[in-house]
């Protein structure tokens, strides 16, 4: 991933840490200091990815290869099973296979993290994932604004999903002191969330977005949605007959626990306490400052390895932010050079449990629900 280009001017030469501060505030580097550890991070990412190969490959297909079978025994188990057990393990076994295609395999490929191979099907701009939203919509809200932009309000629409108010530089309105509830529903239905991202229907709402442009934005949402809503909750349930409601049943079970799982982890990534926000100033920006900001807007989820990968590696998002494109399974060894270098430049690493880091985030959406003080003490006042 490149820095934004320079004629952008979106970013400080010196990055703004303006918003959140962790308990520890990271050291103002100077120019030289930016530039070395600019150059540092570069020398591991190159290292990495001079070191891909068979293993990185084998990798991804394992992953592939689970995932089909997970969704293989899964839709088994609840096609033809009359019992409580195997409807459990149904759903469980179809939850695990929908977050492995959507995290590890999904996401990642997208990035184009294994574009280098050559193979087609592992091309990140033309695979496809088990999700509602359309894949070029995601390559264009995720991998181009939330990753070029990363934290910046008013660029990164990520920043809140057009939804809530996780930082003080965005605006309060009265919508936000029920965020607490919209928060629970954006979980439950993460993926219809994210696929109605990009559609920015919060614009044509406000008048900035021409219905036709909101329509035309929609097409490739309303086809994916549709066949995948075709594929869940008809095609598989019509083809089990009289358990058509226990496969019904199942697959929305299985969809809402990939959705939890997945808005908890991209969350905790994100929006815990410490994670920096950034407002749009002027300058250009260097790789070095690029390098800054994506470190000081994400936060690590501390875990085992079935853990990491049952989070596509996105429990590493600090190196996620900072090498994109690497594949994700190299997070965990670049995270020691990482971590290191961070060390030596008086920068926070910012990491936590996962129970830490998911309340720390909800205490954020609980406090940014309520207005900001002066406008509590106009309102007593008046």
């Amino acid at each position: 991933m490149k820095p934004m280009n320079q004629s952008t001017a979106m970013i400080p030469t010196k990055p703004s840490f303006a918003t959140d501060t962790a308990t520890r505030a990271p050291r103002r580097l100077s120019r030289d200091e930016i530039a070395a550890f600019g150059a540092e991070l570069d020398a591991v990412r190159a290292t990495v990815v001079a070191d891909l190969g068979d293993r990185d490959l084998a990798h991804i297909r394992r992953m592939q290869k689970l995932a089909r079978r997970l969704e293989a025994t899964g839709r088994v188990l609840l096609h033809v099973g009359l019992d409580p057990v195997s409807f459990v393990g149904g759903v469980g076994a179809l939850s695990v296979a929908k977050i492995l295609n959507n995290m590890e395999v999904g996401h990642n490929i997208m990035h184009g993290q294994y574009d280098w191979t050559g193979e087609p099907d592992l091309a990140g701009n033309r695979f496809d994932w088990d999700n509602v939203c359309a894949a070029i919509d995601w390559r264009h809200s995720h991998n181009y604004e939330h990753h070029t932009y990363t934290n910046i309000v008013g660029k990164d629409r990520d920043v809140g999903y057009a939804l809530l108010r996780i930082a003080p530089e965005q605006p309060w309105n009265p919508t936000h002191l029920v965020q607490p509830v919209s928060a629970l529903w954006l979980a439950l239905t993460f993926q219809w969330g994210v696929a109605l991202h990009d559609l920015r229907i919060e614009e044509t709402l406000q008048g900035t977005q021409p219905l036709r442009t909101l329509a035309t934005r929609a097409k490739p949402f309303l086809r994916k949605a549709a066949g995948r809503v075709a594929k869940d909750y008809l095609l598989f349930p019509a083809l089990a007959l009289w358990n058509a409601p226990r496969v019904f049943a199942g697959n929305l079970l299985a969809n809402v626990a990939r959705n939890l799982w997945t808005f908890a982890v991209i969350f905790c990534g994100h929006f815990p306490e410490g994670v920096q926000t950034f407002q749009v100033p002027e300058g250009p920006e260097t790789r070095g400052d690029w390098y800054l900001r994506q470190l000081n807007g994400s936060a690590n989820i501390e875990g085992g390895r079935l853990f990491h990968v049952m989070t596509g590696h996105l429990s590493h998002q600090i190196e996620h932010h900072l090498f994109p494109d690497v594949p994700a399974a190299r997070y965990p060894e670049m995270a020691t050079h990482v971590r290191a270098i961070c060390a030596k430049y008086g920068q926070v690493y910012n990491t936590g449990t996962f129970g830490a880091q998911l309340a720390s985030v909800a205490r954020k959406i609980l406090r940014y629900a309520l207005p900001p003080t002066a406008q509590l003490e106009a309102v007593a006042s008046s």
